[in-house]
């Protein structure tokens, strides 16, 4: 890692899901002490300014919002280690949704640059509204199990950040064998 830098925790949003989720990931991160900077991607935000990316958005059509693949392939061009997660309406719980929640991700990842090399992915629920959704589309998602709402796994998302933190607390441990001094 580039000694010195913040951790980067971006997100694209489109009505606010993924920048909660993302601000929870940051609060996790900085009280396991590492720096981190918490934004939106636009296009005035420099990869080479981190040492490590977390990036997130929603999922449109099966794709990342614009905004998140731009700054992926920018970013290409700096090697960094990265995690991704997706803020979906897919709920993985029960054999049909994990499965359609693998394919999600997978769906999402070929919009990534080729190249990137992702330390993990994974796929969170976020807030449900069906008003903006067809009769058939309502109807599937009910036949799932699904309902309207906020559908965020606080205590996954804490997990995960977790992992994330202890990925990069090893990382930024010098090869001498000490810790490497935290801020806190």
């Amino acid at each position: 890692m580039t000694a010195g830098l913040p951790v980067l925790v971006g997100y694209a949003t489109a009505a606010g899901s993924t920048q909660g989720v993302a601000e929870r990931i940051a609060g996790r991160l900085r009280e396991a002490g590492l720096s981190v900077t918490c934004a939106p991607v636009d296009p005035g935000l420099d990869p080479r300014a981190f040492c490590a990316w977390v990036l997130g958005s929603a999922v449109h059509g099966m794709a990342w919002l614009p905004s998140a693949t731009d700054f992926l392939s920018r970013a290409a061009a700096t090697p960094r280690p990265c995690w991704a997660f997706s803020v979906a309406g897919v709920s993985p719980s029960g054999p049909v949704r994990r499965w359609m929640t693998d394919q999600e991700v997978r769906r999402v990842q070929r919009g990534f640059p080729p190249g990137l090399a992702l330390e993990d992915h994974q796929l969170f629920a976020g807030v449900v509204d069906t008003t903006r959704v067809g009769w058939a589309g309502r109807a599937f998602w009910r036949a799932l199990g699904g309902r309207p709402g906020d559908q965020r796994d606080w205590p996954a998302i804490d997990r995960w950040a977790a992992q994330v933190a202890a990925q990069l607390s090893v990382a930024a441990t010098p090869a001498s064998g000490q810790r490497a001094p935290r801020s806190g």
